[in-house]
């Protein structure tokens, strides 16, 4: 989140995140946790904006809209 929230960087894709898992999980696996591998070879479809499919994976986890 430091990466792309304070640095701005647009190619940052944080496999490790339980919130990106469970959204990829959701959108792309029926449910079921991917693998770190899928996990990595979806963000490269996002090359080199990941970090903006990243927040938007995560927003989807949200049923609350924001705003700003």
């Amino acid at each position: 989140m430091f990466l792309i929230f304070n640095q701005l960087r647009p190619d940052v894709f944080p496999l490790d995140d339980i919130g990106l898992q469970k959204a990829v999980a959701r959108h792309y696996c029926q449910g079921e946790r991917p693998l770190r591998a899928l996990l990595a070879a979806h963000g490269e479809r996002w090359r080199p904006w990941r970090s903006v499919a990243t927040w938007y994976l995560w927003r989807s986890l949200d049923p609350l809209p924001v705003e700003y």
